[in-house]
């Protein structure tokens, strides 16, 4: 029997879905470059438009690509490949199949072999990013509104909403970070040398980038912080699996 993550099923469902995403961007690209047209704009800066645009695609995709390979030795390549062509991040997916995973005992290191496990799984992933496409038309402009005011009122207004945006967001992987390096929840993937090692990796290799990003002026490299800092990280594990003893590559705490 086919493994039902990977089977013909899936793998329909999402050329379907990936089909109408790109039938889709390339109905509102012909529309754009006619409307274009039309208003006057030139046709060799509407090429220069397009090819800066999808150069601009390349950071993000690599950073899906890496959430994609994350997730998919726990949910298999479909379903990853599904939720990131359509709406969906590094930070919301990951995120949300982690809280579904430890509610059923287990993690993104663990592959799911349960069908109703998987079924919950992409519930809780799809429903979640379906509520910023109700909520946004309805508050967005409020919102937009009411930070016009504070800003108005003061100069670094703006400034501490990022503050307390990037908090609030850093405080949620915290907390997942925090469950892994003591090995929570009990039953699932042991937390040990390698974990922590990728981790502080992964730490290095941002603050590095982000460094010489500030110092340079390096301001074409920032998109790409994320993904570097993640399969530098990758690299460092499989390097210091080879390299390290087995005893201490393999030592864990629980």
């Amino acid at each position: 029997m086919a493994d039902f993550k990977t089977g013909p099923l899936m793998y329909a469902l999402a050329g379907f879905i990936v089909v109408f995403v790109i039938a889709q961007s390339v109905f509102f690209i012909v529309k754009s470059w006619k409307r274009a047209k039309e208003i006057g704009v030139e046709t060799e800066k509407l090429k220069q438009t397009v090819i800066s645009s999808m150069l601009f695609t390349i950071a993000p995709a690599i950073s899906i690509l890496a959430t994609v390979l994350a997730l998919a030795s726990a949910l298999g390549i479909v379903l990853p490949w599904i939720r990131l062509s359509v709406i969906g991040n590094l930070a919301y997916e990951t995120v949300a199949a982690e809280a579904a995973l430890n509610v059923l005992g287990t993690s993104v290191s663990n592959e799911v072999t349960d069908v109703t496990q998987f079924s919950t799984i992409a519930w809780t992933m799809t429903i979640g990013s379906c509520f910023p496409l109700v909520l946004l038309p309805i508050l967005c402009k409020k919102i937009h509104k009411a930070m016009g005011k504070v800003t108005q009122k003061s100069a670094n207004a703006g400034r501490l909403g990022d503050i307390l945006g990037a908090a609030a967001f850093i405080g949620i992987i915290a907390a997942f970070i925090s469950r892994a390096i003591a090995g929570v929840p009990s039953d699932g993937p042991s937390a040990g040398v390698m974990s922590v090692a990728t981790l502080i990796s992964a730490m290095i290799f941002t603050i590095a980038l982000d460094y010489l990003c500030r110092k340079k002026e390096l301001k074409k490299l920032e998109p790409f912080v994320l993904p570097i800092a993640m399969f530098g990280a990758m690299g460092i594990a499989v390097l210091l699996t080879q390299v390290l003893p087995p005893e201490i590559a393999a030592l864990t705490w629980r």
